[in-house]
């Protein structure tokens, strides 16, 4: 039997976001502004439909596949795009990022990493001389996660031949991108096998939001001095991790292995706040 595959960009989830810069009112189309979040993909590491489940549907089905969690940011004044975790699936995001974006030749400026868990960086041995061939990329990284690209294979290689080009981040400590806009790491609890994660404040002159597409829990957050429902406040849109809907889709899991805040934790957890608040959660897949 054939696999009936959708268009590419029908694969990746394109929802753009203003910013907000000054030159940009609140209700302009997104072509007219300056700064914008696409969204490239809402699901789990592995994508949908994962290795080994084939009766999911999403095999038969192209318009029901979706990529790996990740955004991008567009500068149009700088023809520039800033890329939030390199998926496995980068090679078809970026390609409908041009498609949406209607900015076919923008450079791609850096890659922001969260951390080192498989649907968040293996997308850079894409910018390796066996396909892209890139030159100096910037690659934004926490040192745990800068320490293992450097120090194992075939990572290092990218760093050796000039593929990209390590820049290190500091928790809280924010770093300057072109058009008044700034990108924030603030430290996460998570599985740390080998590195450390984080999530990103991406901030405009008037709008501001939140990628955080993996935590272990709201609670263990609680105990590190933040609260999710101070970020939601102080924020205008969210991307939270929502990698399990209930604890029980996993049989045979051990989900303590794997944790994650569930998408009906997290809908009960807010649901004190008032609609409006409530409402800037946007929740990856």
């Amino acid at each position: 039997m054939g696999i009936k595959f959708a268009n590419i960009t029908d694969l990746v989830y394109g929802l753009g976001l203003v910013l907000g810069l000054a030159a940009c009112a609140d209700t302009a189309p997104i072509a007219n502004c300056t700064a914008n979040l696409f969204v490239l993909g809402t699901a789990q590491d592995a994508g949908k439909p994962q290795i080994g489940q084939h009766a999911d549907p999403a095999w038969r089905d192209g318009g029901l596949i979706r990529t790996a969690s990740s955004l991008a940011l567009v500068n149009t004044a700088d023809n520039q795009f800033y890329l939030f975790d390199a998926t496995p699936d980068i090679k078809f995001q970026l390609y409908a990022l041009a498609q949406y974006s209607k900015q076919a030749d923008m450079e791609l400026a850096a890659v922001f990493l969260t951390h080192g868990h498989m649907g968040h960086y293996l997308g850079l041995a894409q910018l390796g001389r066996e396909a892209m061939g890139a030159k100096n990329i910037p690659v934004y990284a926490m040192p745990k996660m800068q320490s293992f690209l450097e120090t194992n294979g075939p990572w290092d290689l990218l760093v050796k031949l000039g593929n990209i080009d390590i820049k290190p981040l500091t928790d809280q400590n924010p770093v300057k991108l072109g058009g008044d806009i700034t990108v924030t790491p603030f430290l996460v609890p998570h599985r740390g096998e080998y590195t450390e994660t984080v999530g990103f404040r991406i901030e405009g002159a008037r709008k501001s939001a939140i990628y955080l597409p993996d935590i272990d829990s709201w609670e263990k957050w609680d105990e590190m001095g933040t609260q999710l429902e101070d970020i939601v406040a102080a924020n205008d849109y969210l991307f939270l991790d929502a990698t399990f809907y209930s604890g029980d889709e996993l049989p045979g899991r051990d989900m303590s292995k794997i944790p994650h805040p569930t998408i009906t934790h997290t809908v009960k957890r807010l649901e004190a706040l008032p609609p409006m608040e409530r409402a800037k959660s946007i929740s990856p897949i």
